[in-house]
């Protein structure tokens, strides 16, 4: 793929091309990857994507692989340890959400078998692939992302407003944002 038929938000910087590439977009059904996306989305919240993206092997060490049993055990000791931790956003809200969306996630995994259960019927089961054809056209928010962000609020979920969540559907592929020219489409 060369740069002229990415989409144009992903740039150059090698990280972010092969993010665009490998992953944003593409349909994910494992819990596991859910929970890191969430996890990362909910942290970027006032910074850049590209940022997170540079963090993420730390949040990977700091955060136990994302194991979601884990992070919901973590106790506040745990959170003084990410405030100290110079790899991640050391944000103290953001952290404590991080270990109550885990809590909330396993309840989800509870009453409907798995998130990605949960998830996916809010697209009932299908990819939505929009054809926009400039990057202005994208939404931030939609309709979906609003519902789905006040459902999550109402379980308990914190730093997961529409427009993050609507960049979960994006990456996790729930839907297909990438333009009408671009290879990865």
């Amino acid at each position: 793929m060369n740069e002229t038929t990415r989409c144009p938000w992903c740039g150059t910087d090698p990280l972010y091309v092969r993010y665009h590439d490998e992953e944003w977009g593409k349909p994910v059904h494992d819990d596991k990857k859910h929970f890191e996306c969430l996890t990362l989305e909910s942290a970027q919240a006032g910074l850049s994507w590209l940022t997170i993206l540079r963090k993420r092997e730390h949040y990977r060490a700091a955060y136990v692989d994302f194991d979601v049993k884990r992070v919901a055990a973590f106790t506040p000791d745990d959170v003084e340890r990410l405030m100290r931790d110079a790899g991640i956003v050391k944000n103290r809200r953001k952290i404590e959400a991080s270990i109550n969306n885990a809590k909330r996630f396993l309840e989800i995994q509870a009453e409907f078998g798995s998130f990605d259960s949960y998830i996916w019927s809010f697209v009932d089961g299908q990819v939505i692939r929009n054809e926009w054809r400039s990057a202005e056209e994208i939404p931030a928010v939609t309709e979906r992302s609003e519902r789905l962000s006040k459902d999550l609020k109402r379980r308990g979920f914190k730093f997961l407003g529409p427009t993050t969540v609507y960049a979960h559907l994006q990456a996790t592929g729930l839907v297909n944002d990438h333009l009408s020219t671009c290879s990865a489409k």
